[in-house]
């Protein structure tokens, strides 16, 4: 049903905002349904880029050989329902947001996901 005589006009955009479009939430989604990854969310200031070189050391203290993927497109850290950074992710598991983890939590995290 029209009101005032102004026909609805069709969504374009998948946001609300109009910044984020298909082809980026494709990639989101994506990017949320790969396996066995250590992400770290955030935009690259100094709290996630220490959360991201603790995630390293914790790493490596465990001995695993994993990449850590650095995701600072904000469509694709939304789609994984976090809504403060920086966030630690393993396994497409959010399993730390809003702080920087120390190393030592870390290791008990990837410990407790890993098995």
């Amino acid at each position: 049903m029209a009101l005032f005589g102004k026909k609805k006009e069709a969504q374009t955009e998948s946001c609300c905002c109009g910044s984020v479009d298909a082809k980026s939430m494709d990639a989101a989604v994506t990017a949320q349904k790969e396996g066995a990854s250590v992400k770290v969310l955030g935009s690259g200031c100094k709290k996630c880029n220490q959360l991201e070189e603790n995630t390293k050391a914790a790493l490596a203290q465990l001995g695993m050989d994993t990449a850590v993927d650095h995701v600072t497109d904000f469509a694709q850290i939304a789609a994984m329902g976090v809504m403060t950074t920086p966030a630690l992710v393993v396994d497409g598991k959010v399993v730390v947001y809003g702080k920087v983890a120390r190393t030592d939590e870390i290791v008990a995290l990837l410990q407790k996901a890993r098995g």
